[in-house]
């Protein structure tokens, strides 16, 4: 609310230069006025608010008591909006109405009205406080300029801002507590975002009605573009921001008056064009002469009000486009965007388009803002050939942002390019669009679908002139679809940018204009013979195809994008049915198709792989619903004949999957499907027990030959396939692999082909009778005591095996062995825990033998290899298929830990390869680490610390037994690798401080045993052995609370002795220096600050330190008698007891916290013990300041 203009003092004689004036009568109102607040002394500014208070409540009885009688709902909207502002956020009223009342009081006092308007925008910005005016006659007074001022005063906590609003100096008073209260603008909730909506349509309102009266009257604007312009110089956000915000959506208002006048003067001047034709040549009319008045007046508008758009712009956009606060900066470009859409005339030009490329430089939502305004421009191709210079200019950070790290920035600068791309020729290279191609690969799909219209609007666009026309596309259908497809597979093997064809088809698929999508065209694009000979398909374009057709049925079956292209999204009724009406005519189609494509590509394994992933897709109720049994026949008969002619282990588990998705019990034709696979069955496992029995007949194998191998061979891979996805007990598959297996382990001299399946095969068999055993215990069948031996028997049997093929000579033989026994030892581990007891015959956990023998499988098969000379010289495609099989080895021994079938001692053997191979097995290790936690916190936090321990073992012993011994140990590269693995085990503990708070402390504890470690008797007199080591675990120190720094700080004061204090010089002592930095948060330079920092907490007598020792390995925390004054007693005792440490032993046990409430969290527990008056400082710790002030240039406030 604004008081009523005040009349400046009089102070003597007024010159006509520089001295206040009368407020006008018309301004003065009954209720007093308050002085300028500068003229009050202190005591009075106490009372501003409680004036404040009663002006308001004057005014607000003054206009009810003007108002004559009304009802109950009037009265009370007319006492809730009182003022402007009340109005706009209220919202109760249509806001033409508003503004015409507005408008109304306006022509009857302007000043009044102008008043209340600039009190509306104060109250925008959150200010509550009081803002007075005093007149001015000169605008080229020194002392006007002295008065626009912003201060503080500290005695009344109010800040005061004086800004120049013609004709007035307004003096706005606020408490400062309005940025921490947040503004309008800025606040969350439905009703302030409809005060942001009604502050944008008043604004809008207010320029539309004044158009016709007082826009122009030179008064108005400029009293409101000095307000806005002082305020936007303000250092409080508040005003910046809403100031800011009010500015530029005048100018965007009265770009639309400007819009409007253009076809005011364009009819203006027609009617001057045709009264002027009427009149005779050389005589003049008064009507004439009243449309030429007319129309000048018109032509001399849009100058005036580009006028007040060039004051707005400078007064506010070239100021705070830079500002600190990005909100404002993308209210400018957000508004700049609009007004080179809506009045390209004048701004789009080269002076506002800079202001635009220089915001691409900025931060994620203001660069998106620029590329969204941008595109608003590319979009008309009209405006295009205006951007000839913005294009050479900013053209190249334009496209190198489609790899911004923002996926809503790439996807707004890939349709950019797009844009560009179309409309603006030889603007964007054609390598430059070849690297846009690739996005279509992209992970995030939205940047990928983008991609995929470019390359659809490029690749299947002809030259102008050649455009097909829509009765050429129906009546050659076949053709047309013919040569898109080849220009599409011909992009594909030309671009081996990827070979992932799904992604190809996902980022396709709402482009492609139903190309993917039309089934009969594309099967009878394989099934025909070409008519011509350019018309046919290589083998490679067949191949791409047959990916394409496979990707594209997947696509229309599932509806939602391929795996890693994000989640399922959920699909409206009418995107469900028309998913529904797309499957079903594909699954007619294929369900004709599919047996004549696999018999005509039977000898194509990668076609007939890709075939055979259709069926899984189908609707099979289509079979019965249409009467097509007859090709389920079909359909069954050519995957026998694969089965029977192939050997290919992807072509085998594809038919097996065809089996299993049709032998469901729901439909009529599971007999069918059911007889179809047990005849399968039967002859391969009766050819597989004759080759067997051959084999054993002929001197145990050893006369048999090559040929009779590889046939056992391949149908003991057909087994191993449909053992996988259907029960083969009945056949006893199993007992038969366990044979050949006991002969490999006993004889040897198998193949390596024929041993793989074979453990397969049999890990199949095994988990197949306990899934059988597990579902007849359900069943309340339980299987008896001598099948449960049987099965024990069995496991044990194969359990030895593979522990025996670790050792084999075969890479691949013993790293299946090995993937097989972690799995087993997952199965077995668990028995007996939820099923009957019967089942406990079944577990077992390896020994320690076992388990050492496994950990040094990994270190050899894993982390051995990555050294050698011809695992760095092989090519990129077998180093990928390396790592991804140390992957799955160390993957699958890390499952072991998590579950606790090892010990997770045996972690500590793979934590040290942690930064070595971070970029391969990373992610792995760093699961691993979370997950021992998870089951473990304390147990978990000792392997870190012993991993830390060896490590630094292995690296004094190289260094002590080098030659030479000038370096410092802890300046080496080995004990920078060591300190940078700590920063990393740190890390990964998060934020969570009290969490991890027993974990940490341990570490510390183990830490600081470890660096002392030695003779006691040689302690006082010598350097501690592993000291260095301190500079390790202080990695871990920012991962302690406060209070337990000084635990910390206390224990390691038991080590130094009087003898060290007296010693500690030199660069041997700096790990000590920088540890006990790192506790109490202090950088020592000199090195006698050390003994003195000791001295300032003195340690107490030995015994004293004995009896905190056994009190720890009590577990009595509540009853330590820590060193020094009661006043730490009591502040340890309160706020840093930890649950339970064993300071005197190697056991930490974590218990509950003895403190009965929920632990608070890190940052809470920090602010307490800064502002408890009991919490004791550490040595060299400062107070720190908890105000966080946003410190803004005064004048600009820029970047």
């Amino acid at each position: 609310m604004i008081a009523e203009p005040s009349p400046a003092p009089d102070t003597g004689p007024k010159d006509n230069d520089g001295q206040e004036a009368t407020a006008p009568a018309s301004a003065v109102q009954n209720g007093g006025c308050v002085k300028t607040p500068s003229n009050l002394t202190p005591k009075g500014r106490r009372k501003v608010r409680e004036q404040y208070e009663n002006i308001r409540k004057k005014n607000i009885s003054r206009k009810r008591a003007s108002q004559p009688e009304s009802s109950e709902d009037e009265v009370e909207e007319m006492v809730e909006a009182v003022t402007l502002f009340e109005v706009v956020s209220l919202g109760k009223r249509a806001m033409q109405s508003v503004v015409d009342d507005w408008i109304e009081a306006y022509k009857e006092d302007r000043d009044l009205a102008l008043l209340d308007l600039i009190n509306f925008f104060i109250q925008c910005s959150g200010c509550q406080g009081l803002v007075t005016a005093e007149m001015y006659q000169s605008l080229h007074s020194s002392d006007i300029l002295k008065k626009m001022i912003e201060k503080f005063d500290e005695e009344t906590g109010l800040q005061y801002k004086k800004i120049m609003a013609r004709p007035w100096i307004l003096t706005v008073t606020w408490p400062m507590e309005l940025e921490d209260e947040g503004y309008p603008l800025v606040k969350a909730g439905p009703h302030w975002k409809k005060f942001k909506a009604n502050f944008c349509e008043f604004t809008a309102v207010l320029i539309q009605q004044c158009q016709y009266s007082i826009l122009y009257d030179g008064y108005l604007m400029n009293t409101i573009t000095s307000l806005l312009s002082g305020l936007t110089g303000s250092v409080v956000r508040a005003f910046r921001h809403t100031s800011t915000f009010a500015a530029l959506k005048l100018v965007t208002a009265l770009v639309s008056v400007i819009q409007n006048l253009d076809v005011s003067i364009h009819k203006a001047q027609q009617l001057y064009e045709v009264e002027k034709n009427r009149t005779p040549e050389g005589e003049t009319g008064p009507r004439l002469d009243e449309l030429d008045r007319k129309r000048k007046e018109c032509q001399q508008k849009p100058v005036e009000i580009e006028n007040m758009m060039n004051a707005l712009f400078r007064g506010t956009f070239v100021r705070r486009y830079r500002d600190v606060i990005p909100e404002i900066r993308i209210v400018c470009i957000e508004e700049m965007g609009s007004w080179l859409k809506l009045y390209p005339n004048m701004f789009l030009n080269d002076t506002y388009l800079k202001y635009v490329g220089w915001m691409l430089y900025d931060k994620a939502e203001v660069r998106l803002k620029c590329l969204q305004g941008l595109r608003g421009l590319y979009e008309r191709k009209e405006l295009v050939f205006k951007m000839g210079l913005f294009n050479t200019r900013f053209k190249s950070r334009i496209v190198s942002m489609t790899t911004d790290k923002e996926p809503e920035v790439a996807v707004e600068a890939m349709k950019l390019v797009m844009l560009m791309v179309l409309h603006c020729e030889n603007t964007v290279s054609s390598e430059e669009c070849e690297a846009m191609y690739h996005f279509v690969y992209a992970t995030y799909r939205p940047l990928a679908v983008v991609a995929g219209e470019l390359l659809c609007k490029r690749l299947f666009c002809l030259p102008p002139g050649e455009e097909e026309t829509p009765q050429f596309k129906k009546k050659n259908k076949f053709v047309y679809s013919l040569r898109r497809l080849k220009k599409l597979i011909t992009f594909f093997l030309s671009h081996g940018f990827h070979k992932h064809v799904t992604y190809l088809v996902d980022s396709l698929w709402d482009w492609e204009d139903g190309l993917l999508r039309d089934w009969e065209c594309l099967t009878n694009l394989l099934r025909d013979k070409p008519m011509r000979k350019e018309e046919a398909f290589t083998d490679a374009q067949e191949s791409v195809l047959v990916e394409i057709i496979a990707a594209a049925v997947r696509q229309t079956a599932e509806g939602h994008p391929p795996v890693g292209r994000g989640g399922r999204k959920a699909l409206t009724a009418k995107e469900k049915r028309a998913q529904m009406e797309d499957r079903i005519r594909m699954t007619e189609r294929f369900i004709i198709v599919l047996p004549e494509l696999l018999a005509k590509y039977s000898s194509d394994t990668e076609k007939v792989t890709n075939f055979l992933q259709i069926p899984q897709y189908y609707n099979l109720n289509m079979y019965v619903a249409g009467h097509l049994e007859k090709y389920l026949n079909a359909l069954l008969k050519e995957v026998k004949e694969l089965v029977h002619r192939h050997t290919d282990l992807n072509v085998l588990e594809a038919c097996s999957k065809v089996y299993s998705i049709l032998c469901n019990q729901q439909f009529a034709f599971y007999p069918v499907v059911t007889e179809a696979l047990h005849q399968l069955i039967d002859e391969v496992a009766k050819d597989f027990s004759q080759l067997l029995d051959d084999f054993f007949q002929e001197e145990e194998g050893s006369g048999v030959s090559e040929e009779h191998i590889f046939r056992m061979s391949c149908a003991l891979k057909k087994l191993t396939a449909f053992h996988n996805a259907h029960d083969l007990t009945n056949w006893h598959i199993g007992d038969r692999t366990l044979k050949i297996l006991n002969f490999e382990k006993e004889n040897g001299g198998l193949p390596a082909e024929t041993l793989i399946p074979a453990l397969q095969c049999s890990y199949f068999a095994l988990l197949w009778k306990l899934e059988l055993a597990t579902e007849a215990l359900v069943a309340e069948t339980p299987p008896s005591q001598e099948a449960i031996s049987e099965l024990q028997e069995q496991m044990t049997c194969f359990r030895l095996i593979c522990e025996s093929y670790l050792n084999h000579h075969n890479k691949d033989v013993n790293e299946k062995a090995f993937i097989l026994l972690c799995d087993l030892l997952i199965v077995l581990s668990h028995q007996g825990v939820d099923e009957d007891e019967d089942f406990s015959l079944l577990k077992f956990l390896p020994d320690h033998d076992l388990q050492s023998r496994m950990i040094e499988f990994v270190k050899d098969h894993v982390f051995g290899e990555n050294n050698l000379p011809e695992e760095m010289n092989r090519e990129e495609a077998h180093r990928l298929d390396s790592i991804y099989r140390k992957r799955i080895i160390l993957a699958e021994y890390c499952k072991l830990i998590a579950y606790n079938v090892v010990e997770m001692m045996t972690a500590v053997e793979i934590y040290k390869h942690y930064m070595q191979t971070y970029h391969d097995f990373g992610d792995i290790i760093k699961e691993t680490i979370n997950r021992t936690r998870h089951n473990d916190k304390i147990e978990s936090a000792r392997t870190l610390i012993v991993c830390l321990q060896e490590l630094y073992q292995n690296h004094m012993a190289t260094y002590c037994n080098s030659n030479s011994r000038k370096k410092q140990v802890d300046s080496s590269a080995s004990f920078a690798s060591i300190k940078e693995l700590a920063r990393r085990f740190s890390l990964t503990f998060g934020w969570d401080q009290m969490n991890s708070r027993e974990s940490i402390a341990m570490i510390h504890k183990e830490g600081i045993d470890f660096a002392f470690h030695g003779d006691s008797q040689d302690i006082d007199y010598y350097l501690p052995p592993n000291l260095t080591f301190l500079a390790i675990i202080s990695e871990f120190s920012n991962k302690l609370l406060k209070p337990d720094k000084k635990l910390v700080y206390y224990y390691l004061q038991e080590f130094v002795t009087d003898h060290m204090l007296l010693t500690c010089k030199g660069e041997k002592w700096h790990p000590l220096y920088c540890y006990r930095s790192s506790l109490i948060g202090t950088d020592d330079d000199a090195e006698s600050t050390i003994a003195s920092s000791f001295r300032e907490w003195p340690p107490p007598d030995r015994s004293k330190v004995f009896a905190t020792k056994r009190k720890f390995s009590d577990g009595n925390i509540t009853d330590i008698s820590l060193p020094g004054s009661s006043r730490e007693q009591t502040d340890l005792q309160s706020d840093s007891q930890l649950s339970y440490f064993s300071w005197g032993s190697k056991t930490v046990t974590s218990e509950e916290n003895i403190v009965g409430e929920p632990s608070p969290p890190a940052e809470d527990t920090a602010l307490r013990m800064a502002e408890s008056p009991e919490a004791e400082a550490l040595p060299g710790e400062q107070a720190e300041d908890p105000e966080d002030i946003d410190v803004l240039d005064t004048d600009e406030g820029n970047l």
